[in-house]
């Protein structure tokens, strides 16, 4: 084959929803002139507690030219406005880190330290008041942003999904199927490497079938089957900054409101997530098994519950960390099979649409180009180093003191690159987001101010509109905000007119 030919034949090793998703973009993207083959195996489950979303997951299913409603339909989806994060900085605080943007523009530095200077003074609201994705997470209401809207908070509601990730495999794999997606039900038992490239070649199964193609993608999960088991890759592990490396799952019946956010609280050794569908409640202990046995954990995990156990509790053990290469040869890991990052802020989906997307963009000829490779490896490590510092934050700003875990978590070294970033904002409240790094600026000022770091200062600049008009303008923008908030329907009643799974 020419070296500058179109691969042929693209084989993903894996369904679940990684594989599922990267099957249903590549079936869009390449317009059926590449053979797809996923191989995966009933025998084997899959992870699924994936259930929350952040907002870019809209564009993945407007690229697929997914109807919303009926993506929430078949996968029983709620909608989500935001995370609330309970116990965090100390026992009994509360905030939220509200999608979309905090304020309106004023005058010639961001909205915040216009906030700040008057905040610092005594005289501004919490920044829960100036965020519509906040203020209405909170009072359990969501409605789609209005297009028409002008200048409105209402043309600005920014949201994401809760689905049940089960689902969402399986109406991907029907999409897929639908444009020429092959499905080979088999477990993998080996794969056979190329003698001259050391590339794959085929995978075999355990019937003696071998499956060929140009390019692997490896959704296999933990275990990385091929870029891991077969090509021994290495992995880097982060668990001395993220000690967790244990979650208990198990979803319950649902509450009888339906809130548009997720919810994580903070329990001695680790946290809980909470996510709401329209079904059942998805619920799982995330802690380190350094710190909390699994017996108390399962403990604190059903004592914590909104209604009756739907299923067995299940344990999940994890590495925190990444894949030293993303891609290594003709082998692309996707999802967990590449490394893991524990789902506090709703990055794990996220994380397999960016893959899907990079591969897109780099995605190979017959003869494989390193210079693109090592681009790839380089931008996914990028990725994963920056969402990995945002999570340290949660852990390392925190003030309690009822538990060793939490103390570890206060006096661990931090990577530089974190630290330099809560110095700039303890100065003067400035926040520079570097490069495509996933978490904008109002991310980690919701985080950093919500886990009670404070800045010792605001941009000078703010100081150029006087301190009255700047409080009329911050009054005038909680209370449209506030109006706002009343017109919008209920959570239940927008998604009984819109996408009431049957």
């Amino acid at each position: 084959m020419n070296d500058q030919q179109l691969i042929r034949n693209v084989v993903v090793v894996g369904g679940g929803t990684a594989g599922w998703m990267t099957a249903a973009a590549l079936s869009k993207i390449l317009k059926g002139k590449v053979s797809i083959t996923v191989v995966e195996s009933e025998e084997i489950g899959t992870v699924g507690v994936g259930e929350a979303t952040i907002p870019m997951i809209q564009r993945f299913n407007q690229v697929l030219e997914i109807d919303e409603d009926e993506f929430m339909r078949e996968t029983q989806a709620t909608f989500k406005l935001a995370i609330e994060f309970v116990n965090w900085g100390k026992l009994g605080d509360r905030y939220m880190h509200g999608f979309g943007r905090i304020g309106q523009a004023l005058g010639t530095v961001p909205f915040e330290h216009y906030w700040r200077k008057l905040y610092m003074a005594g005289k501004a609201g919490e920044l829960a008041d100036y965020s519509i994705t906040r203020a209405a997470a909170a009072k359990g209401r969501f409605m789609r942003p209005v297009t028409d809207a002008g200048n409105s908070p209402l043309a600005e509601i920014a949201y994401a999904f809760h689905f049940d990730a089960a689902l969402y495999a399986r109406y991907l794999r029907k999409y897929s199927e639908g444009r020429g997606v092959t499905r080979v039900e088999g477990r993998i038992v080996d794969a056979k490497l190329s003698g001259l490239s050391g590339r794959v070649e085929s995978v075999v199964l355990a019937d003696g079938r071998s499956v060929p193609g140009d390019l692997f993608i490896d959704c296999s999960g933990f275990r990385g089957l091929l870029i891991e088991q077969v090509l021994h890759t290495g992995y880097e592990d982060w668990s001395h900054w993220l000690p967790c490396d244990r979650a208990i799952a198990v979803p319950c019946e649902n509450a009888p409101q339906l809130l548009p956010y997720t919810r994580s609280t903070a329990h001695a050794a680790g946290w809980q997530w909470r996510i709401p569908l329209q079904h059942r409640i998805g619920n799982g202990h995330v802690f380190s098994s350094r710190f909390m046995d699994e017996a108390e954990a399962q403990r604190i995990l059903l004592a914590n519950l909104d209604g009756k156990p739907l299923a067995e509790p299940r344990t999940l053990k994890f590495v925190t960390g990444m894949r030293k290469k993303a891609w290594n040869r003709n082998v692309v890991s996707i999802g967990l099979a590449s490394g893991f990052m524990e789902p506090l802020e709703s990055t794990s989906i996220h994380m397999v649409q960016t893959a899907v997307a990079r591969l897109i963009e780099f995605f190979p000829s017959a003869g494989f180009d390193q210079a693109d490779i090592d681009e790839y490896n380089k931008q996914s490590r990028f990725e994963f180093e920056r969402i990995r510092d945002f999570l340290i934050l949660h852990y390392h700003a925190n003030q309690r003191d009822d538990s060793e875990f939490w103390r570890y978590c206060r006096e661990m070294p931090i990577p530089d690159t974190l630290t330099a970033k809560i110095e700039l904002y303890q100065r003067n409240g400035r926040i520079v987001r570097e490069g495509a790094e996933l978490f904008a600026e109002v991310g980690w000022l919701q985080v950093m101010h919500g886990q009670n770091l404070r800045a010792q200062g605001y941009h000078p600049l703010a100081d150029l509109i006087d301190e009255a008009e700047t409080n009329d303008y911050l009054q005038s923008v909680r209370e449209v905000i506030a109006r706002c908030v009343d017109v919008m329907p209920t959570h239940e009643e927008y998604i009984a007119k819109h996408c009431r799974s049957a």
